[in-house]
């Protein structure tokens, strides 16, 4: 307790978890508006927030996943959704993830934490929002969970809950699936982007020797770590990374109404990322493992309008377990 019976049930089709996995990014076509502020942080680089706003009460504070960014498909349906229950959103491009490099030699990575911190402080600094929740999709997720765990001692009474989605919440086991055959087109896609990426941030700064023969020959996510992540970042090894990143050991700290959602079929995930014993020890943290799903998918039908079971899974735990009273205010 608090472990949660699913109620998602998705047509023939999508009962396959790789068609779950890549119909969304390849035919939901939602759009929204957003008006983009620029932070600027403490070490002299800058992250881009993006806010869609209906002069609520309460802001809802979006993380996407591994090389995603506020245009993703599953930000932009959240934040129509949230929109239209008249809650205000704003989404977070990570550093180097809004369309424009960011200025220091480091991005981020599964568990910087410290981003999200800044990027509250500033919200709560610099707008009068009631009732701020955080929402994290796949390693956003991870950062969302490890967040409220983590900071769980020194959270504003403002930050009242949390949903996180297809999260790989121990980070060792995750990278095992990822080797594997069957995830061989979605690595090789992810690593295609992030050694353009580092490649790029050579040659910004020559000072970072960096194997470019070996980054080229790159397979797995652990090459690329040992390339960049871990002496970029400060860590002694992958493994490090991986144990010091995962956020499955902050969850028994979790204080806060907090969500994990993920599917038995998230082909993403090993079985250590489905935190049961956590779940039914605690009073704040729920679990809801759906039997299908993918990776932030969750989709049911081809129909699009049919297409919105997460984002109003996402809005019903805010109703139901988020202790808010969520009103519009004057412009």
């Amino acid at each position: 307790m608090p472990i949660l019976t699913s109620d998602f049930n998705p047509s023939l089709p999508f009962r396959n978890g790789h068609l779950n996995t890549i119909y969304r990014p390849l035919f939901m076509n939602e759009t929204c508006n957003y008006t983009r502020k620029r932070i600027d942080t403490w070490d002299q680089d800058f992250i881009d927030l993006d806010f869609s706003r209906v002069s609520s009460n309460t802001l809802a504070l979006l993380i996407h996943g591994l090389e995603g960014g506020s245009k993703s498909k599953y930000m932009i349906s959240t934040v129509n959704e949230l929109n239209a229950q008249k809650i205000d959103t704003v989404s977070v491009n990570l550093r180097g993830c809004s369309g424009e490099d960011n200025l220091l030699l480091g991005t981020y990575h599964s568990g910087k934490t410290e981003d999200v911190e800044f990027i509250l402080n500033h919200i709560l600094k610099n707008y009068e929002y009631q009732n701020i929740i955080i929402i994290g999709f796949s390693l956003g997720g991870n950062l969302t969970l490890k967040y409220m765990g983590e900071f769980s001692e020194t959270l504003s009474p403002k930050i009242k809950g949390a949903i996180a989605t297809s999260v790989p919440i121990d980070i060792a086991s995750s990278e095992r699936e990822m080797d594997k055959l069957k995830n061989k087109l979605y690595i090789d896609g992810f690593l295609k982007t992030i050694r353009l990426k580092v490649l790029e941030k050579s040659f910004k700064f020559p000072e970072f020797k960096l194997d470019k023969d070996k980054l080229f020959k790159a397979k797995k996510f652990k090459h690329l770590e040992h390339l960049y992540t871990v002496p970029v970042f400060g860590f002694d090894s992958p493994e490090d990374y991986w144990q010091k990143a995962s956020s499955k050991p902050y969850l028994s700290k979790i204080k806060k109404p907090t969500l994990l959602i993920n599917a038995e079929d998230d082909s993403f995930l090993g079985k250590e990322c489905f935190p049961f014993e956590e779940a039914r020890n605690s009073d704040t943290f729920y679990l809801e493992v759906t039997k299908y799903g993918g990776h932030v998918g969750f989709l049911s039908s081809f129909k699009q309008e049919e297409n919105r079971w997460l984002e109003k899974r996402i809005s019903r735990f805010i109703k139901e377990n988020i202790q808010i009273t969520i009103a519009q205010t004057i412009s």
